[in-house]
């Protein structure tokens, strides 16, 4: 087999250097550094110094991998494998960390999110307890009582994110795991109806349930149905407008079972729906920090749509109110 055939043969980009110049490289190595290279001087093909100085030789002492960014597109990692051949010349192989590095940046992100969204209230926390106990003897009993109110909220707003990044990070840990047994939907919706009382009475709104005759049971866990259940009808009544109803309707849909959830609110732009179901993102932070919102809701129910096999879809039109819709599929012969 030629060095041409074995290189065409990979389908990562991979090729040859020899005196300096590309000898050999495959469709895959083109297309990364643009065009035909086979012939170049390693510094016009490539146009990467930590790659360049590998090859040339400057780091003779250095590893045989070197990590390449923005080769090809800005956003793209590569680590760059070198190995000599029998004749002098060098073979590289680009491996595509694109999606692992993608990955750690998303984690880091969501540490650095999650460390600031706890700092808040606990500052807040640490600041009204200073105060009680450095002076309680000198505020007055109003004073003291909003003072412990305030640290009461705080540590429940604590407390609701810990819980959410504990579901979040469990719902992860199961997402190859697919739910088998058959789960009637109406009756978990009227749990999560009954569950939302407070709020709706707060809101002097009220959840109004459609369900189609005959629903099938969809395929499904039973605990994280109902917390995506809570947080859909639970986000519905917190933005949508005070005294306006909630409607959850469910309906057969081929072989899934749609569940629609719709507010009439304010609605959502259109630039903001892509972004929706991302940790920590708020259309208005202000707002939802003060309605007790974790940024995590849409999150949690995208990952548990996303482990039942299902689809999550939202629509919205601003000054009209939002319709998030979830598809699940129907579990063979059951009854919801």
């Amino acid at each position: 087999m030629t060095e041409r055939s074995l290189l065409d043969a990979l389908a990562e980009p991979a090729l040859v250097v020899s005196d300096r110049r590309v000898r050999t490289a495959n469709a895959a190595a083109q297309a990364v550094f643009g065009g035909a290279i086979e012939g170049e001087d390693v510094r016009a093909a490539i146009r990467h110094p930590a790659a360049v100085e590998r090859l040339l030789g400057a780091a003779a002492d250095a590893a045989d991998e070197v990590e390449l960014a923005g080769v090809g597109e800005a956003a793209r990692r590569w680590i760059m494998q070198v190995a000599p051949l029998d004749d002098g010349a060098l073979f590289v192989r680009l491996a595509d960390r694109s999606e692992a590095h993608a990955a750690e940046k998303m984690r880091v992100d969501f540490v650095a999110n999650a460390s600031h969204e706890l700092r808040t209230p606990l500052a807040t926390l640490v600041g009204y307890a200073e105060t009680l106990r450095e002076h309680g003897a000198e505020i007055d009993g109003e004073t003291r009582e909003r003072f412990t109110a305030i640290v009461h909220d705080e540590a429940r707003r604590m407390q609701r994110l810990v819980e959410d990044l504990i579901s979040l990070s469990r719902i992860e840990a199961e997402r190859f795991s697919t739910p088998t047994d058959p789960l009637p939907l109406g009756p978990l919706v009227e749990e999560a109806r009954a569950s939302s009382l407070g709020i709706t009475r707060e809101r002097g709104s009220e959840v109004i349930v459609e369900a189609e005759p005959g629903l099938p049971a969809v395929t499904g866990d039973r605990n994280e149905i109902l917390q995506l259940l809570d947080n859909l009808v639970g986000n519905a009544l917190r933005y949508g407008r005070a005294g306006t109803p909630v409607r959850v309707r469910m309906r057969r849909d081929g072989e899934m079972v749609r569940l629609t959830v719709s507010d009439e609110g304010e609605g959502i732009a259109a630039k903001h729906i892509p972004r929706l179901t991302e940790r920590f993102y708020r259309v208005d932070p202000s707002r939802s920090r003060s309605l007790g919102g974790t940024g995590l809701g849409l999150a949690i129910v995208k990952h548990i749509v996303e482990r039942h096999r299902g689809r999550l879809h939202i629509d919205s039109v601003v000054g009209r109110g939002t319709d998030v819709h979830v598809l699940l599929p129907a579990a063979e012969g059951g009854k919801g």
